[in-house]
């Protein structure tokens, strides 16, 4: 399987796999902040055939300023959150997936010899590493949501 194909598929299986998690949880500010992720999937996807076709070019995301509003929300309407241990568990599994996800784009821009795929790379490893950090926020949410909430950590995410 060549470079392109096996990222096509990372990002498809990445996509498929936030929105069965979105459809496993009960709270929709997370249900929201999944999907989110599932089109940031999709994005990459289609950022990936455009190189690939030779349209170099990938717009950037706002996908933790995003997921900031979405937490503000979500305490603002004080949503109740019923999170089972087996989901956090997916949370962390998410993790483990966009770090390898970062990992792979790091590997393949520094193989790339072409310049564009090089920047497509790096700024694909970029997303996956804030893709990390707000599943990193979710997990830490999910498993105290109201002092989680109540310290306003949310505020930062968009510093990374």
């Amino acid at each position: 399987m060549d470079i392109f194909a096996f990222a096509l598929k990372m990002e498809k299986d990445g996509r498929d796999f936030y929105l069965k998690l979105a459809g496993k949880t009960k709270n929709k500010g997370l249900a929201g902040i999944l999907e989110m992720l599932a089109e940031e999937e999709l994005k990459h996807y289609k950022a990936i055939q455009a190189i690939h076709a030779k349209k170099h070019e990938m717009a950037p995301t706002g996908v933790l300023e995003r997921a900031k509003n979405m937490f503000q929300r979500m305490k603002d309407f004080g949503e109740h959150f019923d999170i089972d241990i087996s989901e956090l568990e997916f949370y962390r599994q998410a993790m483990t997936l966009e770090e390898q996800s970062r990992d792979f784009y790091l590997d393949r821009a520094d193989e790339a010899k072409d310049p564009q795929n090089k920047e497509l790379f790096s700024q694909l490893a970029g997303e996956e590493k804030k893709h990390y950090i707000l599943l990193e926020n979710i997990a830490d949410f999910v498993s105290r949501p109201q002092q989680w909430l109540e310290n306003a950590e949310f505020f930062h995410i968009e510093d990374y």
